[in-house]
């Protein structure tokens, strides 16, 4: 009898191994053969182990923390179910790492809303979840889920929170009445020559450029002036940032005076004291971000986690703590007077003064862009 078992176990592991077995079935299947049996197998502990864990990877920074401390430590007390964190700098890095890993070693994304959920599903590796396990759903904002159904009637992530990259600027150097009047030209003003910032992204990169010429970001009609006006910005720059921390850290040294900027990193510098002003130019790059869960993760799981965190209480509190308006309908959802403060903050609940990426449109032009951002961020 335990022969057999054992043997079964260790080819319920080779068709999980083989991509034949999704990985909640062999979590279930194991778990019951192993428990029944009494056997310990090498990689059956840390199989029954995953059976009471959900794997999240996010930014990182004060983003995580408020994420961790206000849902992922109230889940873990409330349900016993651990959540495992890991960070990213870059999504493209860690889209990589699915394409290549097994289903199931990545569960829960933070990720950066619908011009990266397309990538996920043209990669094959997006979910479906079952919304009646979600019920708090009904309170998230429908300008903010409707761009997902687009691309999947079956919702594979939950809008969670948005903001925009505006300009931040040190208001010891730089008054308000320059910053608006100059807008995205700041990014190439030779006037803060060596104290100009950037996100190192080749879509922050282009539609700044293509603000600072007045062209639409999402209609651009000569490319190659945009990446003129590219280039003048990196001429003039002291640091393209690559993360949210370094960007608060360049910001609050000084060793910046302007720079475009992540709208909840801004307030959370203003909230510790330091002179950082924060102006939305027309057509600011607006976001969103959701909580995708890839196929492969235990779904049932995964689903009661994303209610959880869309609780109104919980929503609230991550909000607060990581500075950004969570995705909650302010007409359905009494808000507080915090959140309404917040830069970006929509209290109509339409989005419409918000200025998004068209996926398919970025989608279509990301490979050749990327290609020539690469180009032009090594000196060409």
């Amino acid at each position: 009898m335990k022969l057999s078992t054992t043997k079964r176990l260790e080819r319920l592991h080779d068709r999980y191994a083989n991509g034949d077995l999704n990985r909640r079935s062999f979590l279930t299947l194991t778990a019951a053969a192993a428990t029944t049996a009494g056997l310990s197998l090498p990689w059956a502990g840390r199989a029954l182990a995953a059976g009471t864990e959900v794997r999240f990877d996010g930014w990182g920074g004060v983003v995580q923390e408020a994420i961790d401390k206000y849902a992922f430590q109230p889940y873990t007390a409330k349900t016993g179910l651990k959540v495992v964190q890991g960070t990213f700098g870059d999504e493209n890095e860690i889209i990589t790492k699915i394409k290549t890993s097994k289903p199931g070693d990545f569960q829960v994304i933070h990720s950066s809303g619908v011009n990266y959920y397309i990538k996920y599903v043209n990669a094959g590796v997006t979910s479906e979840l079952n919304e009646a396990n979600i019920p708090n759903l009904a309170n998230v904002l429908q300008p903010m889920i409707e761009p997902f159904r687009k691309l999947t009637p079956k919702l594979s992530a939950v809008p969670y929170d948005y903001g925009t990259t505006g300009l931040a600027y040190n208001t010891t150097v730089i008054s308000p009445e320059e910053a608006k009047e100059k807008g995205a030209g700041l990014l190439a003003d030779p006037k803060y020559a060596g104290k100009i910032g950037g996100y190192a992204d080749m879509t922050t990169r282009v539609w700044y450029a293509a603000l600072a010429i007045g062209q639409d970001p999402n209609a651009i009609s000569d490319i190659e002036a945009v990446w003129a006006k590219v280039r003048e910005t990196r001429d003039l720059a002291k640091k393209f940032w690559s993360s949210g921390a370094e960007l608060m850290d360049l910001l609050s040294k000084g060793e910046i005076v302007v720079t475009d900027a992540w709208s909840g990193r801004v307030a959370a510098l203003q909230d510790q004291g330091h002179p950082i002003g924060y102006l939305d130019p027309a057509g600011s790059y607006a976001w969103m971000e959701d909580m995708l869960v890839l196929k492969g993760s235990p779904m049932a799981e995964c689903e009661e986690l994303l209610n959880f965190m869309l609780d109104p209480a919980t929503a609230i509190a991550v909000a607060e703590g990581q500075s950004y308006p969570p995705s909650l309908d302010p007409t359905k959802v009494k808000l507080t007077e915090k959140i309404e403060k917040l830069p970006a903050f929509d209290p109509t609940g339409t989005m419409s003064s918000l200025t998004f990426a068209d996926p398919i449109y970025w989608a279509d032009n990301e490979d050749a862009w990327t290609k020539q951002w690469d180009r032009i961020s090594k000196g060409a």
